[in-house]
């Protein structure tokens, strides 16, 4: 292996160990893929912040909370049904609350509610009229109303 292919093969190593990826030589190519995917769509969510809500917006410059998981998603190539209902319904891939991972889509009861989750106990979302996109610790209230979650593109 010439040393420019070595350095190269070690930059891939290292960036796929800073997302939280299984080495490569340990992972199926596909989930290496929803991973990615995942990682592009929270990194397009946190870009939004601060971006007003609006119903049935689907950005860019606003959002509802189903908006922003459709437009998130949708720049990292994978494409969502419009409502909150259908997104949880026509994914297939269901996460516990226990095995998230960023990217996946959170639901919540009562609210007919979804945000992205991002990592360290946090989701991104559009929260209601008036408000912004923002970025929210999941606390013993989200806890509580916690639905269910699914991992798109996987």
């Amino acid at each position: 292996m010439s040393g420019r292919t070595a350095r190269l093969v070690a930059a891939t190593v290292t960036t796929l160990s800073g997302l939280g990826l299984p080495h490569p030589a340990h992972a199926h190519p596909r989930a290496i893929s929803q991973q990615l995917k995942a990682h592009t769509a929270v990194h397009v969510a946190t870009a939004q912040v601060g971006s007003p809500y609006r119903y049935g917006a689907t950005g860019p410059g606003a959002f509802d909370c189903s908006g922003l998981a459709q437009y998130a998603w949708r720049r990292a190539g994978v494409l969502l049904p419009r409502r909150t209902y259908d997104q949880y319904t026509r994914i297939r891939r269901k996460v516990s609350w226990a095995g998230l991972r960023p990217g996946d889509l959170v639901f919540f009861y009562g609210k007919g509610h979804v945000g992205i989750y991002i990592g360290r106990g946090r989701m991104v979302h559009a929260p209601r009229t008036g408000g912004r996109v923002r970025v929210d610790q999941l606390a013993a209230w989200w806890r509580r109303a916690f639905a269910g979650a699914v991992r798109p593109g996987a």
